[in-house]
């Protein structure tokens, strides 16, 4: 079964983190050509390489950990585990080579993963009319557009509950008598307010509405995406950072299916380059906040949250980023958007 965690060196990043999301692993063994370990690249690397503007076409090289911790036996890791908890424990022999791989928390996949956000609440933003979801939304609100056999809101929820999360707040506008009627008929166990804006404020104008009902770090999130990713990592990297606003932004990896030419002034050629590719960070509408982020909106403003954002940071707060994989996000605003969701999901 080690096969599933190993690559070699002629990986590339973004090939490195489908293996990972494929095999369903947090980490992968790197081998060179000598089937000897060169390093180890996991969620972890991967974050801090896209915060350091990697791309993901770079070989995997430049963002494993050349010099990981290994063990000789399996005794030993669980001596190692007492102490640290690490995301694999790669087992070599005398000569170097690996011989197991030893994952304590692949065998939870989809079941509940932890209460570490059992204090933490989940705004859902779901004001808006979801004209790009048309003809869906011509009769249901955005919110309540169904995914297999349950709600989009349904499946955001199943997904925070996974980590002990209990207490939800809704923003509404549009539809907001069918939501709630929805939502309360469900047979659910957890505790879900509501707040209506008597007009559309934008992705974060509506946060004025709880101001004085929330009084603790949050996440938020638009209602049409789903994020498969660790929640509890982003909370704890989000306090670390000290930051007010932590953007959950997916690598986008876009390739011009053209050549680009590059000019000097005089409009001589200076290079040539054919079907290039970018990386970018791209916001996926997950946000982690602290309540105060709430004192910069206005009464009744119409905002949206990259613009909330940018207030905070001309008064000299922090707002950071946690990067996840392109394939951890999924996006249902728009119907091409809405069946490949579908698609992934198997429904």
């Amino acid at each position: 079964m080690i096969e599933k965690y190993v690559i070699d060196k002629s990986y590339t990043v973004k090939k490195a983190i489908e293996k990972m999301e494929e095999e369903l692993i947090k980490a992968v063994v790197v081998l060179d050509e000598d089937s000897k370990i060169s390093g180890l690249f996991s969620n972890g690397d991967m974050r801090a390489f896209f915060l350091k503007g990697g791309s993901l076409s770079a070989n995997i090289t430049e963002a494993m950990n050349p010099n990981p911790k290994l063990y000789n036996s399996l005794d030993e890791v669980k001596e190692e585990r007492e102490l640290f908890n690490r995301v694999i424990y790669p087992i070599v022999d005398d000569n170097g080579f690996l011989i197991s791989v030893v994952d304590y928390d692949n065998d939870n996949v989809g079941e509940i993963i932890c209460d570490s956000l059992k204090d933490i609440p989940l705004v859902i933003m779901a004001g808006g009319k979801g004209t790009r979801l048309y003809p869906y939304t011509k009769i249901l609100p955005k919110a309540l557009v169904p995914v297999g056999d349950l709600t989009i809101t349904e499946r955001i929820i199943e997904s925070f509950e996974r980590y002990g999360c209990n207490n939800y707040i809704m923003i509404l506008n549009h539809k907001a008598g069918m939501i709630k009627a929805y939502m309360n008929d469900l047979n659910k166990n957890y505790n879900i307010e509501y707040e209506v804006e008597d007009k559309f404020l934008g992705t974060a104008g509506g946060l004025r509405l709880i101001k004085d009902k929330i009084n603790s770090t949050f996440f938020m999130t638009n209602c049409d995406i789903l994020i498969d990713a660790d929640l509890d990592c982003i909370y704890k990297t989000h306090k670390k950072n000290n930051n007010l606003i932590t953007f959950v932004c997916s690598m986008k990896d876009i390739v011009i299916p053209y050549g680009v030419v590059e000019t000097d002034e005089t409009g001589s050629i200076k290079k040539l380059q054919e079907k290039p590719d970018f990386s970018f960070l791209v916001n996926t509408g997950l946000y982690m906040i602290e309540p105060e982020v709430i004192d910069y909106i206005k009464e009744d403003e119409f905002i949206h949250l990259p613009e909330l954002a940018k207030r905070c940071i001309d008064n000299g707060k922090k707002v950071g980023v946690f990067p996840i994989s392109e394939r951890s996000w999924m996006d249902m605003g728009q119907l091409s958007e809405f069946e490949e969701m579908r698609k992934r999901l198997g429904v």
